[in-house]
């Protein structure tokens, strides 16, 4: 059996700060339960009124003397804790980056992305909490536990008796009913949140649609109704917390009327000073600080086993993907050889089905595992280099997972699929610098045109820039701003119209130099004059580039060296788009549907 690997290495290796920050933890009680048994004793001292002021001068120092040991304890015992725990925080966030960064863009094709950043916001910080909520406090409590006991049974095992059950009904009974009442509240109550913010986002991105519907009121009923039952879940947790509050104190009250009278009746039969009946009664409410937080610190748990899940489900994921697929990549000087031999790309009878059981490891539903069966079937492909290649097809035929075979972002389960005669999977970062990506909507980030374009290669010089601009027809927009290139483009772009986006995107992968160019859906949401303007700028500037043109429709496919046509993961028709035109009447359709001036 696998050791757990989010916990015991980090315990290992920090074992004696650990041990260390317990043993401030119980002197801070100590000290604290001696500050109140010394004032207590100074105090009954001070009211017999005795005849000097020395007599009373080893208490009052003790009083100074524990009180500031208190705070310095406590303080350092915070300094120790926190700095042992962010340091495994660090550690722990280096490590989670270090298993995502290398799978990113397969990660964030097969889930969603808010589950992946909910792990890394979330789950980690609940980590962290595990030591300094849980597990410290816990040890204290039980360190203080057994130590109490053991120092009143030297005196009167029956009392210690007693007060061991006061105790256990605080660190043991009532944690236990704790943990076992919040468990499945706490989880129905964390999916019922995130399925309000998921719901929310949704309205939120769609709420021009909602008000053009009319239906804002019915959203807000059916949102309002839902965020009461989460508010009831919340409550009942609410109820119970201050019901366990109230019957620790209740404990405590219990116990302190105990040490009354059992340190009265020790008194009665002469066997301690009357001056030491408040010091025992005080010295309790310090050491009950100690134990009445362990309920909160043990109803925790579930919390923090659901995060590891997560945690070791994505490390598991990782390590099985490196046993299934152990591959050697590329580096920087074999990938440019690559580049210089030409990328022909081939694939040789790929199949792929998304693998449920990796998800389920770890509690991700992946994106476009729902359907049964293998998302492509047989697909043999033969790009050699320059050719031009469009890929039509109505939605869930296959073209997408297509496009993440060919970046290496998935491996195929069966087949070979190879850039320049070497698996597309082995290039990994390199694949940046063999393949270059124009899609629906390309972020442009809050800065000038000329950065934005930059990204493609940031050590660019300015007439670089400057000519990709030209090469994507942008002059006349760049004429025509404020600043040329030096313009800020506001946030997402939005300054720009989208086929002014799109240019920008274009001008980008122009300076990126990439062999290979994806084209995935580019003139989505174009009018049909932008949409062919745009067309004419991607042949022309690419026309020494390999492409690879993903799309739904026919426009502009006349220029394609060849037209491959996908329905359910298979290659139903290819050839080009004479060949289509005379052997393929359901292709002659298709196209005459997409020209109707034809």
């Amino acid at each position: 059996m696998k050791q757990e690997s989010w916990f015991r290495p980090y315990v290992t290796a920090n074992f004696w700060r650990f041990l260390l920050i317990v043993v401030l933890g119980v002197l801070t009680i100590l000290f604290a339960g001696m500050l109140m048994f010394t004032s207590g004793y100074l105090i009954s001292k001070s009211a017999l009124r005795p005849e000097n002021i020395l007599m009373v001068y080893v208490p009052t120092v003790g009083v100074r003397t524990f009180g500031i040991g208190r705070a310095v304890v406590h303080y350092v015992e915070r300094l120790v804790g926190h700095d042992s725990i962010l340091r495994i925080l660090s550690q722990m966030r280096l490590r989670l980056y270090r298993i995502l960064e290398p799978q990113a863009l397969r990660l964030s094709s097969r889930y969603r992305t808010g589950d992946l950043l909910g792990v890394l916001s979330d789950d980690i910080e609940y980590l962290q909490d595990v030591y300094i909520r849980t597990v410290f406090p816990s040890i204290v409590a039980l360190v203080l536990y057994a130590g109490i006991i053991l120092a009143v049974g030297q005196f009167d095992p029956a009392f210690a008796l007693l007060l061991a059950l006061y105790v256990a009904v605080l660190i043991l009974v009532l944690p236990l009913i704790s943990l076992l009442l919040t468990k499945r509240k706490n989880r129905e109550m964390k999916q019922a949140r995130n399925n309000l913010y998921q719901k929310l986002t949704d309205a939120v991105l769609g709420i021009h649609e909602w008000y053009v519907s009319g239906r804002q009121t019915e959203f807000l009923a059916g949102y309002e109704a839902d965020e009461a039952e989460v508010d009831r879940t919340d409550r009942s947790l609410k109820r119970w917390s201050r019901l366990r509050g109230w019957i620790g104190q209740c404990i405590v009250a219990v116990t302190v009327v105990s040490m009354v009278y059992w340190s009265g009746r020790q008194y009665a039969d002469g066997s301690m000073d009357v001056t030491l009946i408040a010091a025992f009664v005080l010295v309790v409410f310090p050491l009950m600080d100690a134990f009445l937080p362990v309920s909160e610190a043990v109803e925790r748990i579930p919390q923090y086993g659901q995060s590891v899940a997560r945690l070791k489900g994505i490390e598991s994921a990782d390590e099985s993907d490196e046993k299934q697929a152990p591959l050697q990549l590329l580096n920087n000087e074999e990938t440019e050889a690559v580049i210089r031999g030409g990328v022909h790309v081939k694939a040789d009878g790929i199949m792929f089905s998304y693998d449920r059981a990796a998800a389920g490891s770890f509690a991700l539903e992946p994106v476009g595992a729902g359907e049964a069966g293998h998302t492509l079937t047989e697909v043999s492909l033969d790009i050699p280099p320059r050719a031009k290649v469009a890929v039509i097809g109505r939605s869930g035929a296959g073209k997408s997972t297509l496009l993440q075979l060919i970046q290496g972002v998935l491996a195929p389960s069966s087949g070979s699929l190879t850039l320049g005669g070497v698996e597309a999977a082995r290039f990994g970062d390199e694949i940046s610098s063999v393949i270059a990506v124009l899609n629906q909507s390309p972020h442009l980030f809050d800065t000038t045109l000329a950065n934005n374009i930059r990204l493609g290669r940031p050590e660019a010089t300015e007439e670089e820039i400057r000519d990709a601009a030209a090469m994507a027809r942008l002059e006349p927009l760049v004429a025509s701003l404020p600043g040329g290139l030096d313009t800020r483009m506001q946030e997402a772009g939005q300054r720009f119209s989208g086929g002014e986006r799109q240019r920008v995107a274009l001008a980008r992968i122009l300076l990126q130099d990439t062999p290979i160019v994806i084209l995935d859906e580019p003139t989505v949401g174009l009018d049909p004059i932008t949409e062919r303007e745009l067309l004419s700028t991607i042949f022309s500037s690419l026309q020494n580039r390999t492409l690879i043109w993903v799309t739904h429709h026919l426009v502009g496919v006349e220029q394609m060296d060849e037209i491959i046509f996908m329905e359910h993961g298979r290659i139903a028709m290819r050839g080009t788009h004479d060949e289509l035109m005379r052997h393929y009447p359901r292709y002659q359709q298709l196209y005459r549907l997409d020209s109707p001036e034809l």
